[in-house]
């Protein structure tokens, strides 16, 4: 092989890899390379980009729109559509994370960035172990399609419920560690949201052949519900115990939420599953390295727990048994959604606007709201630390803030107290000026109450 000959995957490489746009804030990178996160219909361009503040890839997402006048005069319900889509939040669906519009001369784009899963579709999954000879692993299975109930339970107890309306093995991810994500959640919403005269560039996956028998029977004579996707979820998992989900009527099929009570599915989890999601929806109040900080100075003679018996020698666990290694993963896997708890949580709606199910009023009539001043957060807060001193010279307490968001961002905020100042008061701005997610208002409220009592001369 010559040296131009072997200069030339190198140079290739140099060209995917080549910024061809950023995004107006200057974070997302659009590269040359595309690629395919399952087909998702609706998007004329994917192309990898890179998130130059976290320093991960994530995919670049194109809608074309060639009438520019038609696409003005919905501008406001597409940007509604997509302010929604971003507040979707679940560990095992794909990650919308920001959106923008370029539009120029006689065209206009819907430019969204969504999370970028490096990892195989389910079909892909299911195509080598078939070629290798391999059965599937019965425990494997379970957990992937818990994960994948737990997704369509949040999605469906939305209100109004998302229907996803896309689900087949080409739109189900495997990560290496387990954890299931599905792609392609904003399919149904595109097609209800965008108007028809704006649908022309959009190509709906469900109508190519190759996928149909994803699809129930009454697809295209009755409106769709939320059993449009246990058909297309029994389809996938292809087991005894779904013949349920592919029952004609649509009304006798089970909802997502029944089906994780399933007997082949439900078990009841132990002690130490529990806790580590007790452990991680309170971990803002706990150091970041609270696990390695705890077992530091621990005696691994010491009895953990003991199980007493009359008659017979008591049972012992002792730190010495405990792989702290493997404590760590556990807790990491539970944080990323690969052992969700939805068999116990009850439906509660997640609020969302109707526009992601009904069509809106006419926007010629309807009036143009007032956009926004500030983006809004839509990653969660993991940990919180605080502290606070005072300042002599102006005789009023100095806060520092450190917040850790769930993607391990940390942002650090610092203010002058005032004596009118409220923990519910200071948490609320956080919210207006795009600090935190407005779910974590009242937490954050709870924790400076918390730190102000500390100190003899707390603001009330």
């Amino acid at each position: 092989m010559s040296g131009a000959e072997a200069a030339l995957p190198a140079e290739e490489s140099e060209e995917e890899s080549e910024v061809l746009e950023e995004s107006p804030c200057g974070r997302w990178q659009k590269r040359r390379e595309q690629v395919n996160q399952g087909n998702m219909p609706g998007i004329q361009s994917t192309f990898l980009a890179m998130d130059t503040e976290e320093g991960v890839e994530v995919v670049w997402n194109e809608l074309h729109f060639t009438d520019k006048k038609a696409f003005k005069a919905h501008e406001e319900k597409i940007k509604t559509m997509f302010e929604q889509l971003v507040v979707v939040d679940h560990p095992n669906i794909v990650k919308l994370h920001k959106y923008w519009l370029d539009v120029k001369d006689s065209k206009a784009r819907v430019i969204f960035i969504t999370e970028y899963v490096s990892s195989g579709s389910l079909k892909q999954f299911l195509k080598k172990t078939k070629k290798n000879h391999k059965a599937m692993n019965a425990r494997a299975w379970k957990r992937w399609c818990t994960q994948i109930l737990s997704a369509l339970s949040f999605l469906h107890s939305c209100d109004p419920p998302i229907i996803h309306g896309n689900l087949t093995s080409d739109t189900v991810f495997i990560q290496h560690n387990g954890l299931i994500k599905i792609g392609s959640v904003w399919h149904r919403v595109f097609a209800n949201a965008i108007p028809d005269d704006l649908r022309s560039p959009i190509r709906i996956e469900r109508e190519e052949q190759r996928n149909l028998h994803f699809f129930p029977p009454e697809y295209g004579h009755v409106a769709d519900g939320t059993a449009v996707d246990i058909f297309s979820f029994g389809m996938c998992a292809l087991e005894d115990f779904i013949l349920g989900c592919l029952l004609l009527n649509p009304d006798k099929r089970p909802t997502a939420h029944n089906l994780l009570f399933h007997q082949v599915l439900f078990e009841v989890h132990s002690l130490k599953l529990l806790a580590a999601h007790c452990f991680i929806n309170n971990q803002y109040l706990m150091p970041e390295n609270v696990v390695e900080e705890k077992t530091k100075g621990l005696d691994l003679n010491m009895v953990m727990a003991e199980i007493r018996r009359e008659g017979r020698p008591a049972v012992q666990w002792r730190y010495s048994e405990v792989s702290f290694l493997e404590l760590d993963k556990f807790l990491e896997d539970v944080r990323n959604g690969i052992y969700p708890l939805m068999n116990f949580a009850a439906t509660r709606p997640q609020l969302l606007p109707r526009v992601l199910s009904q069509p809106q009023e006419d926007p010629q009539k309807a009036k143009t709201p007032t956009p926004e001043p500030f983006d809004v957060e839509t990653r969660k807060v993991v940990q919180m630390q605080c502290s606070m001193e005072m300042n002599e010279e102006k005789a009023q307490w100095h806060l520092t803030l450190l917040l850790t968001l769930e993607d391990k961002l940390h942002r650090q905020l610092s203010y002058d107290l005032l004596p009118t100042d409220s923990s519910k008061g200071l948490a609320s701005e956080l919210v207006h000026y795009g600090f935190i997610h407005e779910d974590d208002c009242e937490m954050l409220a709870n924790f400076l109450e918390n730190a102000f009592h500390k100190h003899q001369s707390p603001p009330l």
